[in-house]
């Protein structure tokens, strides 16, 4: 492989990396979607607090200008003024400044979940490369979002011009009509631009969260080296944990090879298996697989077993069928009670021991 292969990001991020660039604060997140809900949600929240805003602000205006003028103007009146109307203005328009807060939240959470980082605040200084920030304004992500942003400032005013058009003369007919009834009629036409509006651009939101995220999914991907690397730092170097997995099995195996003298007997295939069996009905249900194995191990156990006296008898049925379903220390198998109660009661009576 050229170093130019090895250099190209071809493989799928890793849970790890996906994991730390959250934490980093990279996250796929479009823009354009949290703007149309904010737009769609924010005007639904207007409209259906609006009445009750108007009131307020009604009896405000009507509560300032009828006291007005038995207020005596000084710097301590001035004040305690001041303060009531701006607490009562903030207290009139909180729900709807809470609404709103509460819909961006909630449309950012959907996008990215929750998360709280600082590190996006942090300098990163290299954005300041001129090189690196001249491919950014030529790359493929502005040019989509260059052309997205003309469709979308098309898209807004075509549907403006379709609704204020058909709409224009019943304004005309409203000019001689009380203040309220303009503004309602004003209100509705504002609502029924700013839904109509959310929902031509709805379709372009989802297409930029899309895009979002193919293009956060591409920043992220991974050389064949780095995925390499990462696997070291995490789960060691393969090249150790070899020998560390090899020493183990090569304990275990001395293990093993310690309990054949304490078998029962062994039974053999005779010459690729060979597992040995003790049973000791004072303290096992079942006779039990003490060491198996295969080949060069099975021959290093058959010759443990006639050193220490301990029968060697051929089954190749059995042998293959204990070594395949059985583990070492494990039981054997119902199944398989009756074969091996015939082996052993053939291996007591030679030894003249009580079945």
């Amino acid at each position: 492989m050229s170093k130019d292969e090895a250099q190209e990001k071809t493989e799928e991020a890793t849970p790890h990396r996906i994991r730390k660039s959250r934490e980093d604060g990279q996250v796929a997140k479009s823009m354009e979607l949290s703007s149309v809900a904010i737009v769609g949600l924010g005007f639904l929240t207007m409209f259906a607090l609006g009445p009750m805003v108007i009131d307020q602000m009604k009896e405000l205006m009507t509560h300032t200008f009828t006291t007005a003028p038995s207020v005596h103007l000084n710097a301590g009146s001035f004040v305690l003024v001041l303060r009531d109307t701006v607490v009562t203005f903030f207290v009139t328009i909180g729900p709807f400044m809470l609404s709103m807060v509460v819909i961006g939240t909630l449309i950012n959470i959907s996008q990215v979940g929750i998360r709280f980082t600082t590190k996006p605040l942090e300098p990163k200084f290299d954005k300041l490369d001129p090189i690196a920030g001249f491919k950014r304004v030529f790359s493929s992500k502005v040019v989509v979002e260059y052309i997205r942003d003309i469709v979308k400032v098309l898209l807004v005013g075509y549907v403006a011009y379709v609704i204020i058009t058909d709409d224009v003369m019943d304004f005309f007919e409203l000019m001689d009509s009380p203040t309220e009834r303009f503004a309602q009629q004003f209100g509705s036409l504002a609502l029924l631009l700013a839904l109509k509006i959310a929902a031509s651009l709805l379709t372009l939101a989802v297409f930029d969260f899309a895009f979002q995220r193919f293009q956060h999914k591409k920043k992220l991907r991974m050389t064949k080296q780095e995925i390499r690397d990462e696997s070291k730092d995490t789960d060691g170097n393969p090249v150790l944990k070899g020998r560390i997995r090899q020493a183990q099995r090569d304990l275990a195996r001395k293990r093993m090879m310690q309990d054949v003298p304490t078998a029962d007997v062994v039974i053999t295939n005779p010459t690729h298996f060979a597992i040995a069996l003790k049973y000791d009905k004072s303290s096992m249900e079942a006779p039990t697989v003490v060491a198996k194995g295969q080949r060069l191990i099975a021959q290093r156990i058959k010759e443990l077993a006639r050193e220490s006296g301990v029968p060697v008898i051929e089954n190749k049925p059995l042998a293959r069928t204990l070594f395949k379903v059985c583990e070492i220390g494990a039981t054997i198998p119902a199944k398989l009670y009756k074969a091996v109660a015939e082996i052993l009661a053939h291996v007591y009576q030679l030894k003249g021991k009580e079945v």
